[in-house]
């Protein structure tokens, strides 16, 4: 029986995993790599490492599945988006550190360009807002500041790419240079609705066309990738939250996911229309295949889990991430603390790059577990935050929420999220969704799995959480977090 692989290139970790016929984890692999915060909000990675561990991880997944690369049907790709890597296309080594999504450096080109008047222009065209989060003015900052990178660009030396495209260089072992449109539409430079580079936002940005990846469908045969000696299709490739979106079988308008990971990301399909949003969302591509651009709106929070991993590594206050739910559930609620998780600005709907962390409501009386509690909340909070817009842009009042995600497994989120959103959020049993979409992807670009039927047909639930809480107490603590946003925003000023 063959298998379909996926391999998941996160914001900290690199992961494989083996998928069967029924959408089941057969095996996984898992590692994790150095986190680079060179300067204050400057966060980077290392490619080369991310590739070490991504071509390790998938031996390893094989491995503990007991296969060899002729029983993969299929590879898809699924990675982290905006996280920007220029690399010498001769000797296939980055001229300098990825710089990752997270990453705020570019925040003041960027207030330069709404300034000159062009935020309007490059929504219109990409769907996004004119932010540091995006891949664009993180490779316009390469080209400027790397000695010698932009003449070399220009003579066709240098390629750029995000994490999908440096991980297809490599699988395949510089043969092809490559992306999909659901990660090209997460860079500042692709017109999301003619599903081409745009050469005028490419100028504004002073990026010449010459380092820019091939685009190719989201599902289809795109390239082979050589696995110990076996050309395996590398038959899917998309952005984590749009893969997260298929693979919690999203595939009509109307239909919703929320992935928490280290960022929090809610997806809404909104089917072959690109939904242009009033309330600072973004518009993107969800997926193409069989000759079909689907869209969705998104909106993205920041600092989602990786709160989890502050009160682990950086307060110490945990040992584990597993202990923080034991923790936050020691005490009733959150004793009037509120923590706004602004580490690197904050995301929808406020797309404030100069906010940041902050905790308030602090008394002598409170403790590590009403921290931890208040991290947990924080995270639903700021989801909260994201769907009101959300619905507001789409004209529609969801049912529920469908949640995938490392966090997901955390009970006390996904209650408080019920309780605050008062709709049911429903966790499918399998919670690797990104990779699962992934694996979709690429399955059905080889008849692997038939047709979107038989995919739907894979997804159940776990568990449904219904909001039992009083309105009144979530209007309570809805005031409370408002407040400790709006004390948290423009805290530092622009460089």
């Amino acid at each position: 029986m063959p298998y379909v692989i996926a391999l998941d290139q996160g914001t900290t970790s690199s992961r494989a995993i083996v998928f069967d016929r029924s959408g089941a984890v057969r095996a996984a692999a898992q590692q994790e790599f150095r986190q680079i915060f060179p300067q204050p909000g400057w966060v980077e990675h290392d490619a080369d490492e991310i590739w070490a561990t991504q071509s390790g991880v998938l031996n390893q997944a094989m491995a503990r599945a007991g296969i060899a690369a002729r029983d993969l049907a299929a590879i898809g790709i699924t990675t982290q988006r905006e996280t920007t890597v220029l690399w010498d296309r001769a000797t296939g080594r980055p001229v300098a550190p990825a710089i990752v999504w997270q990453d705020r450096r570019t925040a003041p080109m960027c207030d330069e360009l709404r300034a000159a008047g062009l935020a309007a222009q490059f929504a219109n065209r990409t769907g996004l807002v004119l932010d540091a989060y995006f891949s664009g003015t993180k490779l316009r900052w390469l080209l400027d500041h790397v000695p010698g990178a932009r003449a070399r660009a220009l003579r066709g030396e240098l390629a750029f790419g995000t994490i999908d495209s440096w991980l297809v260089w490599k699988l395949t072992g510089g043969r092809e240079h490559l992306t999909d449109p659901s990660n090209a539409s997460r860079t500042l430079l692709y017109d999301i609705h003619r599903g081409d580079w745009d050469d005028e936002l490419c100028r504004i940005l002073d990026v010449p066309r010459a380092v820019l990846p091939r685009v190719v469908p989201s599902s289809g045969v795109c390239a082979t990738a050589a696995v110990d000696g076996v050309q395996v299709p590398i038959g899917g490739i998309a952005g984590d939250q749009q893969a997260a979106l298929f693979g919690q079988a999203c595939h009509r308008s109307g239909l919703a996911k929320n992935t928490y990971g280290t960022g929090c990301f809610l997806l809404l399909n909104t089917g072959p229309r690109a939904v242009a949003s009033a309330n600072n969302l973004l518009t993107t591509v969800a997926w193409t295949r069989e000759g079909r651009t689907d869209y969705a709106l998104e909106g993205s929070v920041f600092i989602g889990g990786a709160v989890v991993q502050w009160l682990r590594d950086g307060l110490g206050i945990i040992r584990s991430a597993a202990e923080v739910e034991p923790l936050a559930s020691s005490v009733p609620d959150n004793g009037g603390v509120y923590l706004v998780p602004a580490f690197a600005g904050l995301g929808a709907p406020h797309w404030d790059a100069y906010a940041r962390g902050a905790v308030f409501g602090l008394t002598r009386g409170s403790s590590g577990a009403h921290l931890a509690r208040a991290a947990i909340e924080s995270i639903a909070l700021q989801s909260l935050d994201v769907l009101a817009a959300m619905q507001k842009d789409a004209g529609i009042s969801l049912s529920g929420l469908r949640v995938d995600g490392g966090a997901a497994a955390n009970n006390l989120l996904m209650q408080f999220q019920a309780d605050v959103l008062g709709v049911p959020v429903v966790r499918p049993k399998v919670l690797e969704t990104t990779a699962l979409g992934a694996a979709y992807l690429a399955g059905l670009a080889v008849g692997y799995w038939k047709d979107l039927a038989e995919v739907e047909s894979n997804w159940q639930v776990d568990r449904t959480f219904e909001p039992m809480m009083p309105r009144a107490e979530v209007d309570r603590i809805r005031e409370g977090w408002n407040k400790a946003v709006a004390r948290s925003r423009a805290w530092v000023e622009p460089a």
